[in-house]
């Protein structure tokens, strides 16, 4: 297993934390285990001094300073022994490890890692430098802690999640290793001298280690990833569904939208006439004057789900490279200060936001995939030969529609939502972490639509028999090939899961993601 750890670890990359912020494609990296992260030495320097000063501070002086010798939330006024800070700090994460529901996927707790070695990286948190480098230890190690998703309120941190990822710091709690569920006593056995040192908490360390927007910011994270993703897709087969549709060409013209020119909007529409151009059968006479608004609209409503996606790309590029834990430690000013910086509102809103946008893709989608089976525009009831003794792809629009009306149950805001906890001490919560986790089920319902427009406008293509041009033609003939065209009725949730997937893991040139 060792062995086979090595020839993994010599195929990564290995990405630095601290340095500069990273791109969308090494957080991607990250998340599906396909990299090594190591701390930039000037950051490990700030975390050095920031301990130094601390340490120094609470020599000299004897006031009360929160979470250091103080305890935690509503118990912040009793003031705790030196000889007992450090089981004060296990005391926390022990005590705090409380989650409840679905594990969450080793994609996102390996982002959370991360995420955490790059917050400890500003330098304003005080804890040991080892610290640090025994979660870059137990990262590199390939143990993954088991999280559950609920938990954390997203304010003080996203304290629950946050106490699983470190519990295996101690030597307790669970992990994953090479996807098996097991003890991370069991897995520090397994790994050997490749496993991290289970260590002991000094002051403010449990404190450091669970406030936090991590638990949060790895959900905004990987949704950003899939969401830039789903963006390009959406717009190739809003394209590829006009033509199968017989639609036109002229909304996308690019002075109509210089008229009214948000950047969404533009970006749109000159991709989708990239991709119509080349195609002959979008420039012969049509006897229609104009397509229903799921075609002809396109660059308004995917071009208003970029602009709220890039503004969630803003708020979370901030957050990534933030100190989130409290008290922040400013050596160069000689204090110590307790506030505010775990509260998640700024990711909760963002959050919300987010699964707006990406739910309009599978809104928009949906429409389109319901005008193409309606019998129009020279294509038969359901797209297939026989329609009354075969039912084509009726059903699969269901399915969709079923999937888009969840989507907008999901997309109630979490932000609006707060709940008092800890005796009145943290009287207003932003539920940032229900806004994430809910928002990556946006997405995954979202590829299943897209998936279902894919099926389908490809089978209109198929049924009208003409050749296609350019990148659409190069697209319709991939998915063709794994996907033959439905002659008969077949069983569909095999096809529609093989489309989903297809979009999930289609190659896509980075440069071309507009976002």
């Amino acid at each position: 297993m060792r062995n086979l750890r090595a020839q993994l670890l010599a195929m990564t990359q290995n990405i630095i934390l601290g340095a500069s912020p990273l791109s969308y494609s090494e957080y991607e990296s990250i998340a599906k285990g396909n990299a090594t992260i190591a701390l930039d030495a000037a950051a490990a320097e700030r975390i050095r001094n920031s301990r130094a000063f601390l340490e120094e501070r609470t020599k000299t002086r004897k006031t009360p300073i929160y979470g250091v010798n103080t305890g935690f939330g509503a118990l912040c006024n009793v003031v705790v022994d030196n000889d007992d800070l450090g089981r004060l700090q296990t005391n926390l994460v022990r005590s705090h490890a409380c989650g409840a529901g679905a594990v969450v996927g080793q994609h996102i707790v390996r982002l959370m890692m991360a995420l955490k070695v790059q917050s400890f990286a500003v330098g304003v948190s005080g804890i040991r430098l080892e610290v640090v480098e025994q979660i870059i230890s137990m990262f590199n190690s390939g143990a993954v802690p088991v999280i559950y998703e609920l938990g954390s309120l997203g304010a003080s941190g996203d304290l629950a999640p946050l106490a699983h990822m470190s519990l295996p710091l101690l030597g307790e709690g669970e992990v994953y290793l090479n996807d098996e569920r097991i003890s991370t006593s069991k897995a520090l056995q397994v790994l050997g001298n490749s496993a991290w040192r289970p260590f002991e908490l000094a002051s403010k360390e449990g404190l450091a280690l669970l406030n936090g927007t991590q638990f949060m910011s790895a959900h905004g994270i990987y949704a950003l990833i899939q969401a830039r993703r789903i963006d390009f897709l959406a717009d190739q087969l809003a394209a590829l569904s006009t033509l199968a549709y017989d639609g036109r060409i002229e909304p996308f013209t690019p002075g109509v939208h210089l008229t009214r020119p948000h950047r969404g909007q533009l970006l749109t529409a000159k991709r989708i006439l990239q991709w119509l151009e080349p195609c002959h059968a979008m420039h012969r006479e049509k006897e229609h004057v104009q397509d229903p608004y799921s075609f002809r609209c396109v660059p308004q409503v995917h071009g208003a789900s970029k602009g709220a996606l890039k503004h969630m790309m803003d708020v979370f590029e901030v957050e990534v490279n933030a100190a989130t834990d409290n008290p922040v430690v400013l050596s160069e000013e000689g204090r110590v200060i307790s506030a505010g910086n775990f509260h998640g509102q700024p990711l909760a809103l963002a959050l919300d936001y987010g699964a707006l946008a990406v739910h309009e893709y599978g809104s928009i989608s949906e429409r389109r995939t319901y005008q193409l089976i309606s019998g129009r525009r020279g294509l038969p009831p359901f797209l297939v030969k026989n329609p009354g003794i075969n039912s084509g792809l009726m059903i699969a629009q269901y399915t969709a529609a079923s999937m888009v009306s969840q989507n907008k149950q999901l997309c109630t805001p979490a932000s609006a939502d707060s709940i008092e906890s800890s005796n009145g001490q943290e009287d207003h919560v932003s539920m940032g972490a229900n806004a994430a986790t809910k928002l990556l089920k946006v997405v995954d319902n979202v590829y299943g639509i897209l998936g279902v427009e894919l099926l389908n406008a490809a089978q209109a293509l198929w049924l009208r028999g003409e050749e296609i041009q350019g990148p659409l033609g190069e697209l319709y003939h991939e998915f063709i090939t794994e996907s033959p065209a439905i002659e008969e009725d077949i069983y569909l949730h095999e096809r529609m899961e093989l489309a989903k997937n297809f979009l999930k893991n289609r190659a896509l040139d980075e440069r071309a993601l507009l976002l």
